[in-house]
């Protein structure tokens, strides 16, 4: 019998620099039930996600990229190079690696500012793959469990009229929540 070890998207806002208290109690959780680490190379959260586990001492974490040298990989851990055919430097370039790791993820840890359509956008891409996420809305200093389309309104609701908006045009937001919706209804 094999046995597989869970495996975690954490992600967040390059808006947040620094972890609360909270999330490293929870990455220390993590880190000590030996479970797997995916995590991105950018700034802001992943950089200091990548930090914590580094002096977590986590041996189970792997930076995705979707340039073949990461912008950050503090703990020089291994790395997955992330092939996509979009120009360098876009939305789209940098969108290809977070939705591998939500394909190789179990589940998600995210740290959302209530801004980021990227964050949003991954703890959506989880919810398509039928897979759940802890989302820490770091302004509340609270986690929020997403595992229906309608916990993803609860986020939606913190969100100004002005952060909608861009994150309709961004990752048209309201497209994949009706395809969540009805990838929903279709279990019923």
């Amino acid at each position: 019998m094999e046995i597989t070890m869970t495996t975690i998207f954490v992600a967040g806002s390059i808006t947040i620099k620094e972890l609360d208290p909270l999330i490293i109690e929870r990455l220390k959780k993590i880190v000590n039930k030996k479970y797997r680490v995916v995590v991105g190379d950018a700034n802001g959260v992943d950089s200091s996600v990548q930090q914590a586990l580094l002096n977590l001492q986590c041996d189970t974490t792997t930076v995705f990229s979707s340039s073949t040298k990461p912008r950050n990989n503090l703990g020089a851990w291994p790395v997955n190079v992330v092939k996509t055919e979009f120009r360098r430097g876009t939305r789209e370039f940098y969108t290809a690696k977070d939705l591998q790791m939500a394909e190789k993820a179990d589940c998600g840890l995210m740290v959302w500012d209530c801004k980021s359509p990227g964050t949003l956008n991954n703890v959506v891409e989880l919810l398509l793959r039928n897979k759940y996420s802890v989302v820490f809305v770091n302004k509340m200093r609270d986690f929020v469990k997403v595992k229906t389309p309608d916990d993803i309104d609860t986020l939606i609701k913190m969100m100004t009229a002005t952060d909608l908006e861009k994150a309709e045009e961004k990752i048209s937001l309201g497209g994949k929540l009706a395809r969540l919706k009805n990838n929903q209804m279709a279990l019923l």
